[in-house]
């Protein structure tokens, strides 16, 4: 029996799937919520050009998808693609770059795995796929997942609009506290154990939520009271 892999319909333009074909591998093409490969039930795969990587770790999406991949399967894995000189010749922070690498494999428990061509990429999802069959991982390939993904995005947009809070530490905040409600009720002191948020940053977090809203009138009503002499 032929290993086989599902493969979102998107990564058709990559020509990957073609070359999987090519040697052997099964591929069912399918619309993915979570991940670009699926080779068992345990193992999702999100594929990434190094320039993506880059483009997704700006626009927000990139943790997003992590955390997507990390509550779906128990080994998920990243494939970063390409050669690094392109993101040097983008003049793109190499600091941010291996950061946000740091925060993928620690906090996301993502491995991650660079190729260099498509050609290597589908050497690595063969190897994959017949190491899953090998070891006779059982499983559905595609299960049932719950349509989160607007649902979750604007949890995170709540908890990003938060001041010196962004994608990234919304991200965490969520996964420590479950809920957007929960985040918003903890003291400074639980904000500021959630790593690379710090105690100023709660505090400043914990002021704008608890401080009183007071109208423009009303502030000139008592700035009035205050100046008037009886």
């Amino acid at each position: 029996m032929y290993p086989r892999i599902v493969v979102d319909k998107r990564e058709r333009a990559s020509k990957i799937p073609k070359l999987l074909r090519e040697v052997g591998i099964n591929v069912d093409l399918a619309t993915l919520m979570v991940g670009d490969y699926i080779i068992s039930s345990s193992i999702g795969v999100e594929r990434k050009t190094v320039i993506d990587f880059i483009r997704s770790l700006y626009d927000g999406r990139l943790y997003i998808q992590c955390a997507q991949l990390y509550r779906h399967f128990s080994c998920p894995l990243l494939i970063l693609e390409g050669d690094f000189n392109d993101l040097r010749e983008l003049s793109v922070r190499m600091n941010d770059y291996y950061r946000s690498v740091a925060i993928i494999i620690m906090d996301f428990k993502i491995s991650i795995v660079h190729t260099s061509t498509i050609e290597d990429t589908k050497e690595l999802l063969k190897a994959l796929a017949i190491k899953s069959q090998d070891n006779s991982i059982k499983g559905p390939l595609l299960r049932k997942m719950r349509k989160e993904k607007s649902e979750y995005n604007q949890q995170l947009s709540i908890l990003s609009s938060l001041p010196g809070i962004g994608d990234k530490l919304a991200t965490r905040m969520l996964e420590k506290f479950i809920s957007p409600k929960n985040a918003l009720n903890a003291s400074a002191a639980e904000l500021a154990k959630i790593p690379g948020l710090g105690v100023s940053r709660a505090q400043k977090v914990r002021k704008i939520l608890d401080d009183k809203y007071i109208l423009k009138d009303e502030v000139n009503q008592e700035t009035l009271l205050e100046h008037m002499t009886w």
